[in-house]
């Protein structure tokens, strides 16, 4: 098998809250290149421009190759590098996270920052979502009517998920399966079916499963 598990954000999105007076908010975003982490990053300082900083981290790469930060201004050592802490603790790759902060009048000293930028991070990461990206295999089959009620019952418990389900001459299916347990599934359609289901395997791709997966 090529293709191996990482973690990930599930999605784009934000949250904030306030200390000492000062509005921090936390952004998050999945990201493929480090020229997407780059345009988020952009999108941000654009978006956010009035605010007092924007600090960054993000990690690119499956093996997590690529690592950057920027504590945009505050204090060397207080804010990028708390970000990227977090992401690492989490295991999360192809992701970059922006904490934004307009400052409120108080100065918070570098444990207060380093707990701010910390805590942002973290909320970035919860509202985003952590999820494990396996490596995925996609089938198609087709079934007799006669079989329709037996298949279903059988995909209840298996680890797939059906994508699809067209009723023409036939019952064509859509499905995905972990590529980790692809081969227990197929023998035991086999079993099923005797050997009648013959299911075709369409492509591997990465795809975020159920959130027991994810942290």
């Amino acid at each position: 098998m090529s293709l191996k598990p990482y973690k990930t954000l599930l999605k784009a999105a934000s949250d904030e809250f306030i200390v000492n007076k000062s509005r921090f908010i936390g952004h998050g975003r999945p990201c493929e290149t480090e020229a997407e982490a780059l345009a988020f990053l952009a999108e941000m300082r654009a978006k956010y421009k009035d605010a007092t900083h924007n600090c960054y981290a993000y990690i690119i790469g499956h093996n997590m190759g690529v690592m950057r930060y920027s504590d945009d201004g505050e204090p060397g050592g207080t804010a990028g590098m708390p970000i990227i802490e977090v992401m690492k603790a989490r295991g999360v790759t192809n992701a970059a996270v922006v904490v934004t902060r307009y400052f409120g009048g108080v100065l918070l000293g570098a444990g207060g920052l380093v707990r701010a930028y910390t805590q942002g991070a973290v909320c970035a990461l919860n509202a985003c979502g952590v999820g494990v990206m396996h490596p995925t295999a996609r089938y198609s089959m087709a079934i007799g009517y006669p079989m329709l009620n037996r298949v279903d019952f059988f995909l209840k418990d298996e680890p797939v998920i059906v994508e699809d389900k067209a009723f023409t001459e036939a019952v064509a299916y859509t499905l995905v399966v972990r590529c980790e347990d692809e081969d227990a599934f197929l023998g035991r359609l086999r079993n099923m079916s005797d050997g009648t289901v013959r299911p075709e395997r369409v492509e591997e791709l990465y795809l975020a499963w159920p959130e027991e997966d994810a942290l």
